[in-house]
């Protein structure tokens, strides 16, 4: 999210350069030659810094045992897609982690292209476009890094985990509402929205920029440390075996769910304007059921929870503390 700071407004810069150049000049093409360029020396500096580990830091013996990696290799389990199917379903709370995992990856992929596609509209240009991205890159970074320092952490420790993992998917459904109402009923609204001296289309914008800003803030502030801490009460090869199931279902049927349902909707109904309502509806039930899982997970992380404090409890009880040895050390000599 740092990097963000730094690539936003290098995308404004080169994305600007058209305003000092001929008409007959392929501006854009100016623009992504730089970009590529910068793109180039970033992934030389990330191969220069590997080469550096390599040979620096995985030979030193202080941070590096070459035993102990494979060690590690060999714990980590390998789960075919049926194997990680099944272990979800047998699982009701790493069920839920799931769903949260599957629902966050299809309402932020619903919601991105139909903004993406406002966005087009609005600037056809491609310098402009990619301007309004860098200066979006810029708010998202900025914002993200601000609500991980301040926010996050301090609204799971106030208000418990299921508040923390609430608001991300309330944020979507919010803003995701707002957004697909401009979207759906622009042409119904642009009387009122030419009184705000802006058109429909710039205000569908807005709102999904605003959207697409306090979602992926959210995610990274709240969505991942909760998701997180939804293992810390299981057993350690529900552990291990959750995260591979997830990383295996979850996170693929997330990133390509959104993509098949978009998909399906454009080849029956023609374009993405005519599917947008039926984006909104499925936005909505993917959110809301979001919220149930998350809800239900609520309570288990709980329940779970206070068990694993009642056993590590009474495992400290039972051990006895180095006064009390002492003590009945002391006791048994004196009586011999």
């Amino acid at each position: 999210n740092v990097a963000m700071l730094f690539s936003g407004p290098a995308i404004i810069y080169f994305s600007n350069m058209q305003k000092g150049l001929a008409a007959v000049v392929d501006a854009w093409g100016i623009t992504i030659n730089y970009m590529v360029g910068m793109v180039c020396v970033s992934g030389l500096i990330i191969m220069a810094i590997y080469r550096w580990i390599d040979k620096n830091v995985l030979t030193d013996s202080r941070f590096y045992d070459p035993n102990e990696l494979r060690r590690a290799k060999k714990e980590k389990p390998k789960m075919s897609l049926k194997e990680s199917f099944l272990f979800l379903t047998r699982s009701k709370y790493i069920g839920c982690i799931a769903v949260l995992v599957i629902a966050y990856g299809i309402a932020i992929n619903l919601v991105e292209v139909t903004w993406k596609g406002q966005l087009k509209l609005q600037y056809p240009n491609g310098n402009e476009y990619q301007a309004f991205m860098g200066q979006f890159s810029t708010i998202t970074g900025a914002i993200t890094i601000f609500m991980m320092l301040f926010v996050g952490g301090n609204v799971t420790r106030r208000f418990g985990w299921k508040v923390g993992a609430l608001i991300t998917p309330i944020v979507l459904l919010v803003t995701g509402v707002g957004f697909f109402s401009f979207v759906i009923f622009r042409d119904s609204l642009s009387g009122m929205i030419a009184l705000l001296g802006t058109t429909p289309l710039m205000l569908a914008v807005i709102f999904g920029t605003a959207q697409n800003i306090m979602s992926k803030s959210a995610k990274y502030s709240l969505f991942d440390p909760t998701k997180e801490m939804a293992y810390i009460p299981l057993d350690q090869e529900s552990k291990v075996k959750g995260k591979a199931a997830i990383d295996v279902v979850g996170a693929r049927l997330g990133k390509s769910g959104g993509s098949l349902a978009q998909q399906g909707l454009i080849v029956a109904f023609g374009s993405l304007g005519a599917v947008t309502p039926y984006i909104g509806g499925i936005l909505l039930v993917i959110i809301l059921g979001w919220i149930f899982a998350a809800n239900s997970l609520g309570k288990q992380f709980t329940k779970l929870s206070a068990e694993k404090d009642e056993q590590a409890k009474l495992a400290a009880e039972s051990i006895p503390t180095e006064a009390a040895v002492k003590s009945n050390v002391e006791q048994e000599v004196t009586t011999s």
